[in-house]
């Protein structure tokens, strides 16, 4: 089977995702001797047009997982931007140490109903994004080589295959099963964490007013006529705390700095980066 092109697909707030997801596909273009090609929609501006993939194309799609699941504030963007024609894929979900739960059995259904057939799939561990002590140094070199399985796995797949008919029957992930509800994080003493409506607040002694803030935040919420203030709707993505030059951003609500020491106290082992083929 013959692929023209490879594309890494990704929503990747502070970067990790695009790591991952960006590196299987330059692997696998390169043992294809293909271009790659990088769409990142992280940001409003890089979602105003639909994108429509061809059958000899191979898409590399990534995520990042949010309780589970495919955020749900970007699940929107996956299922009204992007459509296949019988175009193989490569899912990927990314997960912060704890689990990344169903959120590739999901991302996979939701770009099977909308032209793409899985060949492979991948869940890698990366740096915890709320809680930054939690894997820390992921992905790491353990990492990559499970990756690299993945990498040979598809790149033999789709060299050896003679029709898109040879790899559309698509991939077992945890035995398929339905996509479940959301996990519902906990607070230290095991009570819900509820902290949908925190935002990020603003050190005004380390601000110096740059507006980065403002220019990275992915659900453009953030005021750029006033940094302190988020009028809009926050997922969490940490990408205005990760990437102020001046660490002026930081979040304070009590319940979300609660779940983070549960996280701490609970998911310092080791969770490990996982293939499907």
């Amino acid at each position: 089977m013959n692929i023209s092109k490879v594309y890494a697909v990704y929503f990747s707030p502070t970067g990790t995702t695009d790591q991952i997801t960006s590196y299987i596909a330059e692997e696998i273009a390169s043992r294809l001797n293909v271009k790659c090609i990088k769409d990142d929609f992280s940001l409003p501006a890089l979602r105003q047009e639909k994108r429509k993939f061809k059958s000899d194309e191979l898409v590399v799609f990534g995520v990042p997982t949010y309780a589970g699941r495919v955020p749900n504030k970007v699940l929107p963007f996956v299922q009204e931007l992007f459509e296949g024609d019988c175009t193989p894929l490569v899912p990927v979900v990314t997960f912060g140490n704890r689990a990344f739960d169903d959120s590739l059995n999901e991302l996979r259904d939701e770009l099977s109903a909308r032209g793409f057939y899985a060949v492979g799939a991948a869940a890698g561990c990366t740096r915890h994004v709320l809680a930054r002590w939690l894997a820390p140094e992921r992905p790491d070199e353990e990492d990559f080589k499970v990756l690299d399985g993945l990498v040979e796995a598809v790149s033999g797949k789709l060299q050896n295959a003679a029709c898109a008919d040879e790899l559309s029957g698509g991939i077992d992930i945890r035995g398929n099963k339905p996509v479940g509800p959301y996990y519902k994080p906990l607070q230290e003493d095991g009570s819900p964490a509820n902290f949908l409506k925190a935002k990020p607040k603003t050190n005004m002694d380390r601000c110096n007013n740059c507006g980065k803030c403002a220019m990275v935040c992915t659900m453009g919420s953030i005021s750029m006529d006033d940094f302190t203030e988020v009028p809009g709707i926050c997922i969490k993505c940490n990408a205005c705390v990760n990437k102020c030059p001046k660490g002026a951003k930081y979040f304070d609500d009590p319940v979300m700095l609660s779940h983070l020491r549960m996280l701490e106290d609970n998911f310092q082992r080791r969770a490990e980066t996982e293939i499907f083929v």
